[in-house]
């Protein structure tokens, strides 16, 4: 035992020579009251101070709170020997006293005060789990009716004290407005302005708040967070005006006399089936219910954590999924670890945020030569499901080693700048000597100088590191003919504390770009113009630009003016028109713009010109359909009346057309007049009854209120006739084009005489041609030879 005091005495001593504590004065001194300054959770048999003896003073002796964890050796090395907790003891009052040979003190005791500096090692707990409240509806925003609170056993005077409220989640959540809102310091719940106008108990008589709280005042993303339900019912507003009450004057019905009112909605349909309103939109929602069980991401979910992690450091997030309909409970899942294996150190090295999913460390660093990998099973739950998903924690070596290029340059590289994109141009390589396959090792390239435009990029393959420069924008010599490009390589997972990337991390080449002739380019790919279609002949309607990266000069030219409206300077590319235009022959106007290049391989390129016409009043108005047939039964029995429609080509905006409508001749006022029904239609109207049998034409004008107005008369052909069933009969001898009896009758005789004498003169010549026959015959046979 002896021997491995002095065994231990002698390390103690080599540690303090070794890390300076031999320089009097900082660290070592004569005996006196101290302060000590000592940050909980650091390794233990870390000396303190070093007091040095005044003769006869030979050892020294320590008393007071040392709770068995600070020492001094004979030498006067103060030191303590267990990690420090701040929640257990804040200060520790300890005092030092030197003494002689025989035991006898001879200098002190002096008070020797250990204050323990706190660190975040502790998460923040809600005093309840649950929380309920009530609202009622239309309360004025922003005044609480409701307050959680959490703890925190870290030091309320640090940020690892410093407590920081959120809403998380709320359910309902009604088109992603948030209807409630919380105070971050003070956890005071109240209403948003939107929640003051919306809430309302007959449509969502509660909602469901989950509340989380930070540490660190919740800026950092190492916070540890604890979280909690928060249930509140809408309550009715009872500041409102009563209903109507209807009271029968005289009664003697008992009071009060309650009497209600209902509203009902009806679709309304004539007598053929035919709706004589609008129909009424029925929205039908089908209504979620928790039929689907959460999902884990992947059967197993890896993540790395370095030796060195930081406690409240996230290791990952897990991140589930629930096929229900989002912003539900029904989809709302909620973490958390079941069982760590193994066990080592201890359990509960992890904590995972119970909505979020993000794992943090909770209670200590790791070490890989005690365990190089953990296996956490998490529980992800909905309202009725549980699922168990599997997380792989892999403990990598300390990232205490920097990238180091192969070579720092590696020279000039020339390419045309018409080069491929994706095409590979240089192949980079770096080594690592951290942990192979772990993020400590694994490296990315990023070009941080000579590439403001992005036109390159460097894929890593992640079993060699090897990077591979390729292009992903398009070379350009005219902007870009030399770049210094300037690579960085570096790890994903931070480096330790006090280790930096050096030059060593860092390489270089030079692009030259060369030039390769290149058409026109435009500067936009459509050019847009707007102009009155009454525009004179002549006018400038528009422009286009384009330049030629080699700087020559261009040429410009017009394809598919096929209504040859329009001309190009061929210089400037002012655009002019050279013939009336008409918005109504064709709006927009399209054509194309050619830019080609004078001179050099005179390449070109294609952009779009579009004009667009503004309509003027120049159509006058005129009947919408052709209204021959019109007609009135004879004799009227009664004024009639029919119903005409009038249009016009001009372009009407928002209220549409808007006609006027008038007799075209003063003579017709004694047997018409006209009466607008709305801005297209209007009535044709009889003064009387006493028509004749016969067609009549009436003139309309129609006037348009245009700017400046325009008129048009047009004609309404109507008759007047007999009529059978419905149907106008119009009589032989009274319609234009049919003859009359007397005519038809002649018109008969003539077709028979004609016919008769036809056949007249045929059979006359029939019987002619008869006898002639007979008289060849007879001397035929008068000539006829004897047969021998």
């Amino acid at each position: 035992m002896i021997l491995q005091a002095h065994l231990h005495s002698l390390c103690l001593l080599m540690l303090y020579l070794a890390t300076g504590y031999g320089q009097e004065g900082k660290f070592s001194g004569p005996l006196k009251p101290m302060t000590f300054s000592i940050y909980e959770g650091q390794e233990p048999s870390q000396i303190i101070f070093q007091f040095k003896a005044n003769p006869p003073a030979v050892t020294f002796e320590l008393t007071g709170e040392t709770d068995n964890i600070f020492v001094i050796e004979r030498e006067g090395l103060l030191y303590y020997n267990r990690a420090l907790d701040r929640e257990t003891r804040s200060t520790h009052n300890l005092q030092v006293a030197a003494l002689d040979a025989n035991g006898i003190i001879v200098e002190g005791p002096v008070p020797i005060t250990i204050k323990v500096k706190d660190i975040n090692d502790n998460r923040p707990t809600f005093l309840q789990s649950k929380y309920e409240g009530s609202v009622r509806q239309n309360s004025r925003p922003g005044k609480p009716f409701l307050y959680v609170n959490a703890t925190d056993l870290d030091d309320p005077a640090t940020p690892n004290g410093q407590l920081y409220y959120q809403i998380v989640i709320q359910l309902p959540m009604i088109n992603n407005v948030m209807y409630f809102q919380i105070n971050n310091k003070t956890g005071a719940i109240s209403l948003t302005r939107e929640g003051s106008q919306e809430l309302n108990p007959a449509k969502n008589p509660s909602y469901n708040l989950v509340i989380s709280v930070k540490d660190m005042g919740g800026q950092s993303e190492n916070s540890f967070s604890d979280t909690t339900s928060v249930d509140i019912i809408v309550t009715e507003n009872i500041w409102k005006a009563p209903k109507p009450v209807e009271m029968v004057e005289n009664s003697t019905d008992p009071h009060p006399i309650k009497i209600t009112q209902y509203v009902f909605y009806a679709v309304a349909k004539d007598e053929y089936g035919k709706p004589l309103s609008y129909p009424l939109e029925i929205h039908v929602k089908v209504k979620d219910i928790n039929d689907n069980p959460p999902t884990c991401p992947s059967p197993v979910t890896v993540f790395e954590v370095q030796e060195n992690e930081r406690l409240g450091n996230s290791i990952g997030t897990l991140t589930a999924h629930d096929r229900d309909e989002e912003n539900t409970a029904n989809s709302f899942l909620n973490y958390r670890i079941v069982e760590q294996t193994p066990k080592l150190p201890m359990d509960g090295l992890f904590l995972i945020q119970t909505y979020a999913g993000m794992l943090q460390l909770a209670k200590q660093s790791l070490k890989k030569q005690d365990t190089p990998q953990y296996n956490l099973t998490i529980e992800v739950s909905d309202k009725d499901f549980k699922t168990l998903c599997f997380v792989q924690i892999n403990v990598i070596d300390i990232n205490d080693q920097i990238p180091i290029f192969e070579k720092s340059d590696y020279g000039n590289l020339t390419l045309a700048e018409d080069t491929n994109i994706g095409s590979t141009i240089l192949t980079i390589q770096a080594t690592d000597a951290d942990e192979p396959f772990t993020g400590s090792s694994k490296i990315l390239y990023h070009i941080i100088k000579g590439d403001s435009e992005g036109r390159l990029g460097v894929d890593t393959d992640p079993h060699t590191n090897t990077g591979y420069v390729i292009i992903k924008k398009p070379l350009d010599f005219e902007t870009a003919a030399v770049s210094n490009i300037v690579f960085k390589a570096e790890n994903p997972e931070p480096l330790v504390f006090g280790v930096k990337y050096n030059a060593s991390s860092f390489a270089k080449f030079t692009l030259i770009v060369t030039d390769v002739n290149e058409a026109p380019q435009f500067s936009q790919h459509v050019f847009q113009a707007k102009v009155s279609e009454d525009v004179a002949i002549g006018t400038k309607v528009g422009n286009v630009t384009a330049k030629d990266p080699e700087g020559l000069d261009i040429s410009y030219s017009l394809r598919g003016d096929t209504r040859g409206w329009l001309k190009i300077d061929h210089v400037t590319g002012e655009i002019f028109s050279v013939a009336p235009l008409d918005r109504e022959a064709g709006s927009p106007y399209r054509v194309q713009v050619v830019a080609t290049e004078v001179g050099g391989s005179s390449l070109s390129s294609v952009s779009e010109f579009h004009l667009i016409l503004m309509d003027v009043n120049d159509n006058p108005p005129r009947l919408a359909k052709d209204y021959t047939g019109l007609f009135f039964c004879h004799p009227l029995s009664a004024p009639g009346s029919l119903i005409f429609e009038a249009t016009d080509d001009d372009q009407h905006l928002f209220r549409g057309p808007h006609f006027t409508f008038s007799l075209g001749s003063g003579s017709l006022q004694n047997d018409w007049e006209v009466s607008k029904i709305n801005g297209t239609h209007a009535r044709l109207s009889t003064r009387h009854t006493e028509f004749e049998e016969r067609e009549y034409v009436v003139l309309i004008r129609i006037n348009d209120g245009g700017r400046p107005p325009l008129e048009g008369i047009v004609s309404l052909p109507v008759t007047f006739c007999s009529c059978v069933e419905g149907s106008c009969f119009r009589p032989a001898g009274h319609q234009t084009g049919i003859p009359t009896v007397g005519m038809a009758v002649g018109i008969l005789l003539t077709t028979l005489l004609v016919i008769g004498i036809i056949l007249a003169v045929v059979f006359i010549r029939i019987k002619k041609d008869k006898g002639k026959d007979n008289v060849e015959s007879a001397q035929a046979s008068e000539v006829k030879p004897l047969r021998s």
